[in-house]
């Protein structure tokens, strides 16, 4: 089944890009570790969820592209042509002369209405050279107005345009410190609407990817550029094919669908968060070697800790009722209502993931056997021998959702900069449900 991508604004463009770029550079990669018919099953699948073969040339993106100025927009389809190995199709982008401003209301209530039928037609376009459509993939920022604005109105419309398709959002976290003031405002406006139309919403944080460029990664001067490739990086890690469980011997033919209905298991819970071991730059790949035992006692330390990255992991959490005294298991233990753990390369069948079915990591409601699944192939990604993902939903983000929250009412409990949203049409009511949408997540999440 396809997957059709739709890339909103600046950030959500760039990313886009990247992501396209390092499934490309996986698909043509001789690194594959496996056999030759498990490499050519695993490109043909893969070709087939992200790209659609034209008669001449090279594969075209299935993605729609969006923004309200055109520069991103023509750098990304010029980039992305002069790779040679890929593109994007030429009629598949829609841009204006001037952008939403950072404002939130603007790309929600001005440029969502007015620019509606031509980005649905497009999207519409893209749908129907899909065999088989899976569902849709948006990539997004929240900080900004077209992104988050425009992307929260299209995403409404995508769901009201194809109801049982899978509808998952991709959703960057802005920086803690700050690149816009109002930032707060369009992340609680963001959240809040996609809760509505979304099956979920798959995030990363700013800060976090950031951390890893600068300590995992060892670059110096950090660059949008390094932050997207890591993002791009993790999204193929889960998005390329891979052997679901009792999926028989092909790859997974329905990839949203796959990783939606184990994880999201009650419509309260659409947070999810990913998490990737081992992350290194390419010149040190040469001098290292993985086991899986040590990889997946790492990983499984950094879902319970709530770690960002391997390193910096604190040791002394532990699950409830576990043998190792441990003091500070209720502040910091994370609890998991669902995990998916996806593993690439060298002698995956033979890994024992019983660590990960422990019923303590898990919230009581499901039986640990529904709340855990484990997605495998032999095709190693990315040139790494041995790789490990983690899509959880669990605590992961609710520190963060509650600082936004609580920056976001504190301007709002002072009137700060409201009159930007109420010239367009989002009246102090809109924000009060925002925050009581926003406030009920952060409950549930808090109660697991």
């Amino acid at each position: 089944m396809s997957i059709v991508t739709v890339q909103l604004g600046q950030c959500g463009n760039q990313i886009g890009h990247e992501v396209f770029s390092a499934l490309c550079s996986d698909i043509c990669g001789t690194h594959g570790l496996c056999s030759k018919e498990e490499n050519e099953s695993y490109q043909e699948s893969s070709k087939e969820r992200f790209f659609s073969q034209e008669e001449f040339g090279v594969p075209a993106a299935r993605a729609v592209l969006v923004d309200m100025e055109p520069k991103v927009i023509s750098q990304t389809l010029s980039r992305a042509a002069s790779s040679g190995h890929w593109k994007y199709n030429s009629h598949s982008h829609f841009c204006q002369k001037q952008g939403s401003g950072n404002n939130w209301a603007n790309g929600y209530c001005v440029h969502g209405p007015r620019h509606k039928e031509a980005i649905m037609e497009l999207v519409q376009k893209e749908a129907e050279k899909c065999d088989r459509l899976g569902g849709f993939f948006t990539i997004m920022s929240m900080a900004g107005g077209t992104g988050s604005g425009l992307g929260a109105f299209v995403t409404q419309c995508l769901r009201d345009a194809f109801p049982t398709s899978f509808l998952l959002n991709h959703v960057i976290w802005p920086y803690g410190t700050g690149e816009v003031i109002v930032q707060n405002y369009n992340s609680v406006l963001t959240l809040s609407h996609l809760y509505h139309s979304s099956d979920a919403l798959l995030v990363h944080e700013n800060d976090v990817i950031h951390k890893i460029c600068a300590q995992l990664m060892n670059i110096k001067q950090i660059s949008f550029r390094d932050v997207n490739q890591v993002i791009a990086h993790q999204l193929g890690s889960v998005f390329q094919p891979t052997h679901t469980a009792g999926g028989g011997s092909g790859y997974s033919r329905n990839p949203l669908g796959d990783l939606l209905e184990p994880l999201v298991p009650h419509p309260e819970f659409r947070l999810l968060g990913l998490r990737n071991i081992p992350q290194m730059p390419e010149s040190s790949l040469a001098f290292s070697s993985f086991s899986w035992p040590g990889l997946l006692k790492h990983l499984r330390q950094i879902l319970i800790a709530k770690a960002h990255m391997e390193e910096g992991i604190d040791w002394q959490v532990q699950p409830p009722g576990s043998s190792i005294p441990s003091t500070n298991k209720p502040l910091h233990f994370n609890t998991s209502i669902a995990n998916l753990v996806i593993l690439r390369g060298k002698d995956v069948h033979s890994v024992d993931l019983g660590s990960f079915q422990d019923p303590s990591l898990y919230t009581s409601w499901l039986k640990p056997q529904d709340a855990f699944n484990a997605w495998k192939t032999p095709r190693a990604f990315n040139k790494y021998e041995k790789s490990a993902a983690l899509v959880s939903n669990s605590q992961f983000l609710l520190k963060p959702l509650d600082s936004i929250v609580g920056k976001a009412w504190n301007m709002f409990a002072s009137k700060a900069y409201l009159h930007q949203y109420t010239k367009f049409g989002i009246q102090e009511e809109d924000f009060l449900d925002c925050f009581t949408t926003l406030e009920q997540v952060i409950s549930s999440y808090t109660n697991l």
